[in-house]
C-alpha cells in the first residue's frame, strides 16, 4: 500500500528543492515533533547516489537511521528513491503562491497506515515552516 501526502509551500521551487537537498537545512527541518531533531544528514543527490539522516529523541532513549539510493532525479520537478525494500517519490509541483510537495511512499508494517500519514505529514509541515522562514529567496 501507498501513502501521499502533500503540503503547500510559500516559496519558490528552487528555494524548495535548495532546503530539501542541503544536509544543513535537513538537519533544522527533518523532525515530527520539537522532541525530536536530526542530528546528521548526508545527500549524493545523482541517480545511484545515497542519502542519509540520523533522527533521535533530544532526550537521547532513542534514534534511527533513515537511508536510502536514489533512483531519478528531475531537477526542481522530481526525486524518487529506494529505502529497504521501500520506495519513495517526491514531487515539487508548481503552484499559484508557491510550490506543492507530493510525497507518496510504501507503508511498512510496524505502525499503523494514519500513525504513518500523520508523522510523515508532521514532518512536511515542518519542513513548509522551515523553508517560508528563509529569507526570500531561500
Amino acid at each position: 500500500m501507498q501513502i501521499t501526502i502533500e503540503t503547500l509551500v510559500r516559496a519558490p521551487v528552487a528555494a524548495v528543492w535548495r532546503a530539501w537537498t542541503t544536509p544543513e537545512d535537513i538537519c533544522r527541518w527533518n523532525a515530527a515533533s520539537d522532541d525530536w531533531h536530526t542530528t546528521r544528514a548526508t545527500v549524493d543527490l545523482r541517480v545511484g547516489g545515497e542519502f542519509s539522516s540520523r533522527m533521535e529523541a533530544k532526550d537521547g532513549s532513542f534514534g534511527f537511521d533513515f537511508a536510502g539510493t536514489y533512483t531519478a532525479i528531475d531537477e526542481h520537478r522530481l526525486i524518487e528513491s529506494r529505502f529497504g525494500d521501500r520506495t519513495l517519490r517526491v514531487a515539487f509541483l508548481p503552484a499559484a503562491d508557491g510550490t506543492t510537495v507530493r510525497e507518496t511512499f510504501d507503508a511498512e508494517t510496524t505502525h499503523s497506515i494514519e500513525q504513518q500519514r500523520q508523522g510523515w505529514q508532521a514532518i512536511l509541515d515542518r519542513f513548509a515552516r522551515h523553508v517560508e522562514a528563509l529569507p526570500r529567496g531561500g
